[in-house]
């Protein structure tokens, strides 16, 4: 008698998946469309037809470590070409949002960030601990605010904007650190590194792919999400790199406010234009291919929706500030660091957590000579005719 293994399907997992965006998981039936169609899926075994097959048996431990779910960079040809509508590109959306809430530290962070009704709570945080500050500062009479020529550092001293701002991120990398070792850990007790590399010299080159975004770029059915992601990615870049100038011009020349034209003033603008954009053109692809081609989650909206305010109030209080309307510039200036915080104190529970994630599953998958497959373009042209005709 020949031993069987048998699958202990995990409904609570098939239940999450349909809840965050892979409701269709269902309907795969496994014809292998999706692989052959991927410009990024390896030659051996290759996604995601294998995930869908996880994913729809509840295979959570299997699929928890599973690295090639993070090869995935979500442009949807996949869910285009798929003949029953099971959307694989949102079925690993869903496994990916998975892991980061499996591996998060403290793990219950990373169930209330994906829950609307956590919204307003979260955003309380960063509220009150600012304005708390805000009231000490000025004795709880806030008639100054109307009072002078604008300066931000008197709204809110810089000491205590840097505080906040340098304190609270080495805790959130201390607590993203603990859940990218657990991630590292989990892959490792699958399939340990070959080690035939270094480390750091595989994170170089993954970090040095990630820049040129050239797995971004090789989606045929949705272009414009190439050059959305690029501005936000390189927007979101800029702005850290602006604020870390900035706060080498204070500490060093006691430079505040920064005139117009500085190269930090003039990078931060940049920055900020770019993530306008950016998001403008993320939020437009993903309503003209909502239905069609893939769904939209709160995870998805509200990462656009912060990125895209802290841009807006940023470059509306410079505006405000040179206008000097004191009362107008420090209020959107107060709700500009609130969103400030709130997008960079949840960071390693939010979709944001995506480009640490990707970056270290993309190393083990380097380190353990995971290479794309060779070009099928015969096959994809041949396919592609046999679904639309």
């Amino acid at each position: 008698m020949n031993e069987r293994t048998l699958i202990q399907p995990d409904t609570e997992f098939i239940n999450y998946l349909k809840k965050n965006g892979g409701d269709t998981l269902k309907e795969c039936y496994q014809c292998a469309t999706c692989s052959v169609v991927c410009s990024l899926s390896p030659q051996h075994e290759a996604f995601p037809r294998k995930e869908m097959i996880a994913a729809g048996w509840g295979q959570k431990d299997k699929l928890i470590s599973d690295p090639d779910v993070w090869l995935c960079h979500g442009c949807t040809d996949c869910s285009t070409y798929c003949p029953r509508g099971a959307k694989p590109a949102d079925v690993l959306g869903a496994v990916r949002s998975y892991i980061i809430e499996f591996f998060a530290f403290p793990r219950f962070m990373g169930r209330i960030v994906k829950k609307p009704a956590y919204l307003i709570p979260l955003l309380l945080v960063p509220f009150i601990i600012l304005f708390l500050f805000l009231y000490n500062n000025f004795d709880g009479n806030f008639s100054q605010l109307n009072e002078g020529t604008v300066r931000f550092s008197r709204f809110l001293p810089h000491i205590i904007v840097e505080a906040f701002f340098i304190g609270g991120n080495i805790l959130i990398f201390i607590f993203a650190a603990i859940g990218l070792f657990r991630f590292w850990k989990n892959l490792n007790t699958i399939t340990p590194v070959a080690k035939k590399q270094s480390f750091l010299g595989v994170l170089f080159a993954t970090i040095s792919e990630i820049l040129t975004h050239k797995n971004f770029n090789t989606c045929s059915e949705n272009p414009s999400r190439f050059w959305g992601h690029l501005l936000i990615f390189y927007g979101f870049l800029g702005a850290m790199l602006t604020a870390g100038l900035a706060v080498g011009a204070l500490v060093l020349y006691d430079l505040s406010p920064i005139p117009l034209f500085h190269p930090i003033k003039i990078l931060g603008n940049l920055s900020g234009i770019a993530l306008v954009i950016g998001c403008i053109v993320v939020a437009v692809h993903r309503f003209r291919t909502k239905s069609e081609k893939g769904s939209n989650t709160y995870n998805d909206w509200v990462l656009i929706l912060f990125v895209f305010l802290v841009a807006v109030t940023g470059l509306l209080t410079q505006t405000l500030r040179l206008l000097e309307t004191p009362f107008l510039a420090y209020n959107t200036y107060f709700v500009h660091m609130v969103f400030i915080f709130f997008l960079l104190w949840y960071a390693p529970y939010s979709k944001l957590a995506h480009m640490f994630y990707r970056t270290l599953a993309m190393v083990y998958l380097k380190m353990n000579g995971r290479d794309k497959k060779a070009a099928i373009f015969l096959n994809m042209l041949i396919l592609t005719f046999l679904i639309r005709w």
